[in-house]
């Protein structure tokens, strides 16, 4: 402990005094401590200030500066080759022409500062640039509009003393937040994402107003975007961000037409090729024929289910990524993280200040204007020149003390002194001006400039308004070249195991005691994949769960007394965590001669290989029946008793439908407390857990189980769902939790084929008069789709609904404005034909509006149904609840 103590000691001391060794140092030895402390912190900060990460008052890198005050100073209107743009940048740049190179071509594809013109690569494909001097660049109007003005521009020198460069370029707009920018740094990276540019603007103004705004990324190419944990970009948030897939070729062929920010179209099919070698999906082959758009073809293998292979493409490949901000830039010359939101009012502050700056500057210059105006007007309406004593004048300064003495009953028109270099500009003006001079023109230049200066001080007044008007024009002017191309969404968590194609077999050898996908020559259990888990159940009641592997050893089925052995495996299934529908139904004995149970249960979810016990856990349980139900179907079984002279009766019936699901840890309910000798089959169940309810989460397009959305209702056997387009395409689905629902839709609910539909719609084919048509929607087989308007594109459908006895109004408008509404009882109106009639013509006059009416009747089952819903149930009579309850006695009573 001494000697650790002098050796930090001495550490101590060499970091104190560490002088930098000069040419006269006789070791030239340097203590590290020293040198971390005096080169390379200066290097860390160098780095992180003046190369990697972003200033907050412009948004730039240095690099991305220099380029852009580059380009100004060789702006004339056309295009400059890249290789002398870079050129004239390392006057500026003191870090090669690569790295300014590299910089120019990324400005350039964001496509807003820069007018690009030659092959600037592709931010779809990740193909480069071609060489600087094939390609050419100039600043946008974009840019001219918002980065530059020398005169609010703060100065420094160059590195080598040689030239000016701006410390930082008067940006008014949140030009980092519309770029985004990335970097890595010493012991720091940078990452901001991309936003819209309208929505900045938008957001902006909402800000300036002193109204609640929110901002989110938005990427050039494309894809949709959670954004649910963004938090404003700073650390420790995230985004989701996936690639659009949409099917073809009767879902045969999938095709990608977006693709995640920071991907690209050869990464893509990389990870979809990587996916496909190590089974998780099943691909024949992947196509790119991508140009200017995303166009990825994968073509699926026979029998793949394009839903779940649009699932395993976001689980297994790049079609989704998730991406970490991290919000840094440089403000008062140190690093800050901060939020979008705050970078976003800092940069709307500066705007607003330089704002401010440009028209203090332009009053400036207008109230010198005005003041020179004035004393030239002065002195040539006074003829000031004609004086006697001017023309006398032996000096200029003789004649400038004359002049001062001939303005100064004027003086309180000015807006500031007279100077002697006032003077000495009148004294430069020439005869032919004096001649020329018109005293009206003068008086209303003079008028004019002042209602300017009125007009500034007004603005100078309201510079909040004055703000909100400039990121409106912005908006007016630029925001329809950037669209919002990133769609916002909430994603659904996709279970990989749930998606992953089953590539494996699983197999069970029950005599040696083993499991696994090797094993090809024993009994087959079922398909699987990689990542799937197996429920194994035995005879003594315990359980557990052990992921798929090649061959693994689940105990032997052989029960020896002498030998500690896994007593016999009775079942071996893969199994689906969070699985409600599965039911287990067994009967099992408590001890060796105990009593006999029977239970219900599911298992969600328990942890991997550690085992469970479905009985009590008395020592000698052993399960005498069981059954694994994917539906919560309810057998009835027949229980043999042991014979008893005593007994009428040697067996017994029992229904599983009798007994309620309870959890796993349950102990179930008593069989008989009679001696039981064996329990069989007898007969099959229908499922005890009801229909599938179903909800629709119009957030994410998909169907759910789990409460998520609308109610659309309990689903039996093969009903279906129904969902419509606006286009008035329709068509059916199962109510898989895998299907994909894609566009807007109008309606979606559960099928019925008796259900009556009535629309309005503008007919194309008959000169777009309003028709009226009430019709029976056909279910629809695979992925077909059927439409009750007809193919002319000028069709459109104006109303659609499921009352049974609609009635609507008919207000019109233009040259048949003055008529009264008119109202149309559909059901006398027009008969139920099938869904591709043409209807019935409404009117021949002009019709501005058609709105549905309360109906004034509805259907006798519907009066039937709201009536007993009124009506309150009598109680039963005490007599027959006693006769019940004793009847319910005597059954269970025969059964023990």
């Amino acid at each position: 402990m001494a000697e650790q103590i002098e050796n930090d000691a001495t550490l101590t001391e060499a970091h104190s005094t560490y002088k930098p060794a000069d040419a006269s140092s006789e070791t030239g030895r340097h203590p590290l401590t020293g040198m971390y402390r005096n080169w390379f912190l200066d290097y860390a900060s160098y780095v992180i200030l003046e190369r990697a990460v972003p200033h907050s008052d412009d948004g730039l890198k240095p690099v991305q500066r220099r380029i852009l005050h580059a380009m100004k100073r060789l702006d004339d209107g056309r295009y400059n080759k890249v290789a002398n743009v870079v050129g004239h940048t390392m006057q500026f740049h003191p870090h090669g022409d690569a790295s300014i190179g590299d910089a120019l071509v990324q400005l350039g594809q964001k496509n807003l500062l820069i007018d690009t013109q030659g092959n600037w690569g592709n931010i779809l494909t990740g193909d480069d640039a071609a060489a600087p001097r094939y390609i050419e660049a100039r600043l946008s109007k974009f840019a001219l509009d918002v980065v530059f003005n020398p005169k609010t521009t703060a100065w420094k020198l160059s590195y080598d003393g040689r030239n000016k460069e701006p410390i930082a370029l008067p940006v008014k707009f949140p030009l980092l937040l519309a770029q985004g920018a990335e970097g890595i740094a010493v012991g720091l990276s940078a990452k901001i994402l991309p936003h819209n540019f309208g929505e900045l603007c938008q957001a902006a103004i909402q800000y300036l107003r002193g109204e609640a705004f929110t901002i989110y990324p938005d990427f050039q190419t494309g894809g949709s975007i959670d954004v649910s944990n963004y938090k404003e970009g700073r650390r420790g948030g995230s985004v989701k961000v996936r690639a659009k897939i949409s099917k073809l070729d009767n879902n045969k062929t999938l095709v990608i037409t977006e693709i995640p920010f920071g991907t690209t179209t050869q990464s893509i099919i990389d990870s979809i090729l990587r996916a496909n070698e190590k089974g998780k999906i099943k691909v024949r082959k992947v196509d790119d024929n991508t140009a200017a758009e995303v166009e990825i073809l994968v073509h699926l293998a026979p029998g793949t289910s394009s839903d779940k292979a649009i699932d395993a493409l976001y689980a297994f490949t790049d079609c989704e990524v998730s991406i970490s901000p991290n919000c840094v830039v440089i403000t008062d010359k140190k690093p800050r993280f901060l939020s979008v939101n705050e970078v976003l009012q800092q940069s709307v502050d500066r705007t607003m200040s330089l704002l401010r700056s440009e028209l203090e500057i332009r009053r400036h210059e207008l109230l010198e204007s005005l003041h020179y105006a004035s004393l030239e007007r002065i002195f040539i309406e006074e003829r000031i020149y004609k004086d006697k004593a001017f023309e006398q004048a032996i000096s200029t300064d003789a004649a400038c003390i004359h002049i001062d003495e001939r303005l100064t009953p004027y003086y309180p028109q000015f807006y500031r002194e007279v100077t002697k270099e006032d003077i000495l500009r009148l004294l430069e003006i020439k005869m032919a001006r004096i001649l020329k001079f018109n005293k009206e023109k003068a008086d209303e230049l003079i008028a004019r400039m002042t209602a300017d200066v009125a007009r500034i001080n007004k603005d100078l007044n309201n510079m909040t308004g004055v703000t909100i008007n400039w990121f409106q024009l912005l908006f007016d002017k630029y925001a329809a070249e950037h669209p919002r191309r990133t769609e916002l969404r909430s994603f659904d968590t996709i279970v990989a195991s749930k998606v992953v194609e089953a590539n494996q077999k699983l197999y069970v050898n029950r005599a040696d005691g083993f499991m696994g996908t090797s094993l090809k020559k024993d009994e087959f259990v079922d398909n699987c994949s990689d990542i799937d888990d197996v429920i194994l159940f035995y005879r003594d009641g315990t359980y557990k769960v052990v992921r798929v592997a090649d061959k693994v050893f689940i105990g032997r089925t052989e029960k020896s007394e002498k030998e500690h052995r896994k007593p016999e495996l009775i079942h071996i299934a893969v199994f689906k965590k969070n699985d409600r529908r599965t039911i287990y139904n067994i009967v099992y004995r408590d001890g060796k001669d105990g009593l006999c149970f029977i239970k219900r249960f599911n298992i969600t979810g328990i942890t991997h290989d550690r085992e469970y016990d479905a009985t009590q856990g008395t020592p000698g349980s052993r399960i005498i029946y069981f059954t694994a139900n994917p539906n919560g179907e309810a057998e009835t079984i027949k229980v043999l008793l042991k014979p008893n002279p005593k007994l009428r009766k040697p067996f017994l019936d029992r229904d599983f439908s009798e007994i309620l699901v309870k959890g796993r840890q349950s102990r179930g309910n008593m069989l008989t407390k009679l001696d039981v000798q064996r329990v069989v089959f007898k007969a099959h169940g229908v499922s005890t857990l009801g229909g599938r309810k179903v909800w629709f989460d119009a957030d994410v397009q998909r169907l759910n189980y789990d409460e998520r959305g609308t109610y659309l209702g309990e689903f039996h056997g093969d009903e279906a769902v129904l969902v419509i387009h606006p286009n008035g395409d329709y068509y059916t689905t199962t109510y898989d939790p895998n299907n994909h629902y894609e566009g807007e839709i109008l309606r979606i609910e559960k099928y019925d084929p008796e259900k009556v539909w009535t629309a309005a719609l503008f007919d194309g084919d008959q000169q777009g008069f309003p028709y009226l048509k009430r019709f029976l929607l056909e279910r629809t087989s695979g992925a077909r789709r059927n439409c009750f308007l007809n193919e002319n594109p000028a069709t459109r459908l104006l109303l659609l609904t499921d009352t049974a006895y609609p009635r609507f109004e008919l207000v019109f408008g233009g040259a048949d404005a003055y008529r009264d509404p008119m109202i149309i009882d559909a059901d006398e109106f027009v008969t139920v034909k099938g869904f591709k009639a043409k209807g019935k013509r409404l009117t021949t006059n002009a019709v501005e509006s058609i709105k549905e009416l309360e109906p004034l009747r509805v259907p006798e089952a519907d009066k039937a149904e709201a009536a007993a819903s009124e009506t309150e149930t009598a109680p039963a009579d005490d007599q027959h609840s006693n006769e019940a309850e004793q009847e319910a006695q005597d059954l269970f009573n025969q059964a023990d």
